[in-house]
């Protein structure tokens, strides 16, 4: 049997309900939270020699030379030529369709002049080196290589640095051929805390970057919050989760395999259906009966549907709004007649599916847009990845002796009120004979 929790708005202690099933411990425990600092230590202190240690230690790869963790771009092209037809034209068609769509997010520089002959204006830069992080573990990803990689390809990046765990030295030959697809420019085998540390800090062998992007496990998460401020980071990340809202009217196995296929991701994945029918509910649970016998990761879905997953019955589509803008959500499908106008009254959620058709795999995949979203509920403040994550802006100011004596006594004025008197007497020095 499919154990998943059942909750109504008409439950006198839904809120409760909800803010249990909503509220997410990031793992940053204790224990955790030693182990990262020590190793971002020993890294720091000890570069390349911490690593070979962490690497034996946690990956079962005893090398003798870091270099020997990084593999040669003429592998990954190797990877790429010798993958399978169908598999190679998947690969490169995704990659195609994630370039076209962040080529809309390029921001542009703008200047204006002000009246006194005064110009404004704002100056665009691609970052120089960015570092991307992508999870082995339990499955591999190349598809979280496109998504990463491309839009720092697009923006101009000058180099990408990639690292991947790979426990015992084996990368899936799919990684290795995305890599090649996406634009990477180094490719180190290594993963946790450790990878994060190195491109944070530096090594002999591994360059420091600009910026980490990626999603990891409790360490890496742990690693990038702690880093944050010697580089950039995107986002701390949390497990993988899903919302659906359905009208009832959407083919029940359809709904159960989207739930499945953010379950999947790992025990901790979380997985939501949010109804106006009762009934439909029962209909859908009872076709994750029929149909996860037959999941190849069954045991895992099971797990992460008792531990996170819910049904959630609500009056009407309109209260179904309300609680996904309470649980600002990082995938939300919208299986109704009209998506269009509910998504109208979505505050918060990362990426958006619109229809009975665009189940959340096709933008994990090769819609579009980068699958890296605001989880654990950010998505009230923060967004999906894009090219102006791996941009910065540098504001331009230049004022003419006219505009010195517009702009002049009101720097003075505001610097005097804060006691600055410096400030006030370099504002005035520029209109003052």
């Amino acid at each position: 049997m499919v154990e998943i929790q059942r909750l109504s708005t008409t439950q006198p202690d839904f809120d409760a309900q909800l803010r249990s099933l909503t509220d997410w411990d990031d793992g940053a425990t204790h224990a955790v939270e030693s182990a990262v600092a020590d190793i971002l230590a020993a890294v720091r202190e000890r570069g390349d020699e911490a690593l070979l240690e962490y690497s034996e230690q946690l990956d079962g790869l005893a090398v003798a030379s870091v270099s020997e963790l990084e593999v040669p771009p003429a592998q990954c092209e190797a990877a790429l030529a010798g993958l399978e037809r169908a598999d190679r034209e998947a690969l490169e068609t995704a990659a195609a369709r994630i370039r076209h769509y962040h080529l809309h997010q390029r921001p542009s520089d703008w200047e204006k002049t002000e009246a006194d002959g005064s110009r404004l204006g704002q100056q665009v830069r691609a970052l120089e080196r960015v570092g991307i992080y992508v999870p082995g573990g339990k499955a591999a990803y190349p598809s979280s290589v496109l998504m990463n990689a491309i839009p720092a390809h697009v923006a101009g990046v000058d180099e990408i640095v990639m690292v991947a765990p790979a426990p015992g030295g084996h990368i899936a030959p799919m990684v290795l051929a995305a890599a090649a697809v996406a634009g990477v420019d180094r490719l180190f085998l290594l993963g946790g805390a450790q990878a994060v540390a190195a491109l944070a800090y530096g090594t002999a062998t591994i360059p420091a970057v600009d910026k980490i992007v990626g999603p990891g496990n409790a360490y890496v998460a742990e690693a990038k919050r702690r880093v944050f401020g010697h580089v950039g980071i995107d986002m701390v990340a949390g497990p993988s989760e899903i919302l659906i809202v359905c009208d009832g009217q959407t083919d029940p196995e359809w709904i159960a395999m989207d739930l499945f296929s953010q379950a999947e991701h790992d025990e901790e994945a979380r997985a939501l259906l949010i109804c106006p029918e009762a009934r439909y509910l029962d209909d859908v649970q009872a076709a994750m009966e029929r149909l996860l016998p037959d999941m190849e990761r069954s045991d895992i879905i099971r797990a992460s549907l008792a531990r996170r997953g819910a049904m959630i019955c609500v009056r009407d589509l309109a209260e179904a709004a309300d609680v996904v803008n309470r649980i600002a959500p990082e995938h939300l499908e919208l299986s109704v007649v009209e998506p269009e106008r509910l998504a109208a009254s979505i505050q918060h959620a990362g990426a958006i599916f619109m229809g009975r058709y665009t189940p959340e795999a096709f933008g994990d995949y090769c819609a579009g847009p980068s699958h890296v979203l605001p989880t654990s509920r950010t998505a009230r403040f923060a967004s999906p990845l894009g090219v102006y994550d791996f941009c910065k802006t540098t504001s331009l100011v230049q004022c003419t002796a006219e505009g010195a004596t517009v702009l002049g006594p009101i720097a003075a004025r505001l610097a005097r009120c804060e006691g600055l008197t410096a400030h006030a007497r370099s504002a005035e020095l520029r209109y003052r004979d």
